[in-house]
């Protein structure tokens, strides 16, 4: 189906570029309902979203005519939200006006403003530039705006996202009011509807999705990685698709550079893309992208937004992204125009939730896998060795004329092998790398850390960390930590021992061997794990993996995690001893105060007690348990009667 557009001149620019089939979205903006109206646009990355503002542009810049009036003030804006964006935009409407003798200006952060000032004084009809440039020229007076006819937001999401609201609307305020307006945005949230009611006047609203989805053309794959083995996944996950050009995504330019200082060192042809490299070092890492002379891009989110790169089949995130929408358009990246691609996650145990979440947010229920092994790698080789046009090939004559003298050298099978050695020699090694396998069940967390007895004999292997309770150590940091220095999960540690100096815990056999060899693997470290033959000793003072820490040194008879009991005994500062209350016939306690045992007490000449002589006192047939009798004394003192005191008279 050829385009439907009423301008003979870009009818021809398509037709040369082999547009016969236009997209759902151009097929949306060229529609009657939608002629000389704002529009606001959503529709899939990669769906040709610049070719139709492009043709919507061309309706009221252009009509039926073939070709602009000399150039003077802009007529049209666009406005994009990188560098990247803005300069593709730029060359996609040079081919497509190409015959229309339209002047097109780039005003971008990075280039030399005396550059783009002269260029805006020569006129021109199209200006495509970044939001902070294009203000920058408004305030300083080079940039002239007042007969504009059109002006296009293109990405505006992002743009809000990257705190450009304010000189957005700086700039669409110096446009005339009677100007059309079109958005376009792979997503819709609130910011752009209410930027949309502020400035356009009954607009259209525009979604196009694909029938099958937004994602019809993009594979995703979820990937257990361990959390030390990034590097070497990504190594794998390229070699393992093998496509002729392929995007890495960090979060942060550090990692930017030590991932693209990795692969080039492992003979990857690579670039990098960040916001602190200079525009005409992100130009040159784009066209070596373009030209074939560079495999890979290992680029920050700067990347994410309208970057078409030819061929482009895989996307590798190597830091998830931070929101379903960035990761919408990070693989976005991939899939476009019809073409196939593959996005895969690599996530370490810790960011599965989240992984799923994220995947949750797109709509995509994730197939979760472990990374591509080196002996898969091995065999994709092969298979692909068997079909590499070298082999496929018919050969020429001197070709064959030198094979007939290897031959008459060589045994078939040593030139076969050479060919093999050739052949591997130009392709950077696969990586061992290890599946974390899939998270324990919450129902299971209690069992399956039960490996065996105290030794480990019976599934299980002891281990070491130099860290103690004199450190403050605690299960909560240690586990982690333990699970990211051996490339293991929960679930592959056992009992943890806490002791004033060390720390021994288990880890079950199935990961013992890796986890042996990554903890080897990091000598040199502050933090120290070795082998404990034999396991931890039993005389040892520990404390439990959970919970507050014991006072005193819990039985060895008991589990760990039980706290001893201990008996409080009755002491009493008035009584020796307290005999049980007394109870009646029917089991019940009597009322009254219970009998107790208060031994007689003698008392010498000067009042206090004297023990002996009442002991001695005592008589010795009185009955256990009764009082002894009570001393008797005179009833009155010497020369005084007893009795009231007489009344004086």
């Amino acid at each position: 189906m050829p385009f439907i557009t009423t301008n003979p001149a870009l009818a021809r620019a398509l037709a040369e570029r082999e547009y016969n089939n236009p997209t759902p979205v151009q097929l949306a903006v060229l529609a009657p309902e939608a002629s000389d109206r704002d529009l606001l646009v959503s529709a899939q990355t990669g769906s040709g979203k610049t070719v139709a503002y492009g043709l919507a542009m061309a309706e009221t810049l252009l009509g039926t005519a073939e070709h602009f009036a000399p150039a003077t003030a802009p007529q049209a804006l666009v406005v994009a939200p990188t560098r990247e964006l803005a300069l593709q935009v730029q060359r996609e409407f040079a081919w497509l006006y190409a015959a229309t003798g339209a002047r097109i200006v780039s005003c971008v952060g990075g280039m030399d403003a005396r550059a783009e000032q002269r260029l805006l004084n020569q006129g021109a009809h199209i200006v495509v530039g970044t939001p902070g440039r294009l203000r920058d020229h408004l305030e300083r007076g080079r940039l002239d705006l007042s007969a504009l006819r059109v002006a296009v937001l293109d990405e505006a999401d992002e743009m809000l996202d990257l705190g450009f609201r304010e000189d957005l609307e700086f700039i669409l305020d110096a446009t005339p009011p009677e100007r059309r307006s079109l958005l376009f945005s792979a997503t819709m949230p609130r910011g752009i509807t209410a930027l949309a009611k502020r400035y356009q006047r009954d607009a259209l609203r525009i979604e196009v999705a694909s029938a099958e989805g937004g994602h019809a053309d993009i594979e995703y794959r979820t990937m257990r990685i361990a959390p030390t083995e990034l590097d070497h996944a990504v190594v794998n996950v390229l070699r393992y698709y093998d496509t002729p050009s392929a995007i890495v995504f960090c979060n942060t330019r550090e990692a930017v550079r030590r991932l693209h200082a990795m692969l080039q060192e492992r003979q990857f042809s690579a670039v990098a893309l960040s916001g602190e490299l200079s525009q005409n070092e992100r130009n040159h890492a784009l066209q070596a992208l373009r030209d074939g002379r560079a495999r890979v891009c290992v680029a920050t989110d700067v990347a994410a937004r309208g970057i078409d790169l030819p061929n482009l089949g895989l996307v590798i995130h190597a830091d998830l992204p931070n929101d379903a929408e960035s990761l919408q358009h990070r693989s976005g990246r991939t899939g476009r125009a019809g073409r196939k691609g593959v996005s895969v996650l690599l996530v370490p145990p810790f960011r599965r939730r989240r992984t799923e979440d994220l995947m949750r947010g797109v709509g995509i229920t994730p197939t979760w896998s472990g990374p591509p092994t080196a002996d898969d790698i091995r065999k994709l080789d092969h298979e692909r060795m068997l079909v590499d046009p070298l082999l496929a090939d018919d050969p020429s004559e001197e070709d064959a004329a030198a094979a007939q003298t290897l031959l008459a050298a060589h045994s078939a099978e040593h030139l076969a092998a050479a060919l093999v050695r050739l052949y591997r020699a130009g392709l950077p090694a696969p990586e061992e790398v290890a599946d974390p396998g899939e998270p324990r069940n919450v129902r299971d967390r209690g069992t399956q850390r039960d490996f065996g007895g105290p030794s480990g004999e019976s599934g299980s292997t002891w281990f070491r960390l130099n860290i103690g309770r004199r450190n403050n150590a605690d299960p909560r940091w240690l586990l982690p930590l333990i699970c990211r220095r051996g490339n293991v999960t929960r679930k592959d540690i056992g009992a943890i021992r806490i002791f004033d100096e060390e720390t021994a815990f288990e880890v079950g056999l199935a990961a013992a061997d890796r986890f042996g060899k990554a903890v080897r693997k990091a000598d040199g470290a502050d933090v120290i794990i070795e082998p404990l033959p034999g396991g931890p000793s039993g005389e040892r003072s520990e404390r439990p993996a959970r919970g507050k820490p014991l006072r005193g040194k819990p039985p060895h008879d008991k589990p760990h995690h039980e706290k001893p009991s201990y008996e409080k005994p009755f002491r009493d500062k008035n009584f020796r001893d307290k005999p049980a209350q007394a109870k009646s016939a029917d089991g019940k306690p009597a009322f009254g105060k219970p009998a107790y045992s208060k031994p007689a007490h003698g008392k010498a000449a000067h009042g206090k007690p004297a023990f002996n002589k009442a002991r001695e006192a005592m008589p010795s047939d009185h009955s256990a348990g009764e009082r002894p009798p009570k001393r008797e004394r005179p009833s009155t003192f010497e020369g005084k009667p007893k009795g009231k005191k007489p009344r004086p008279s």
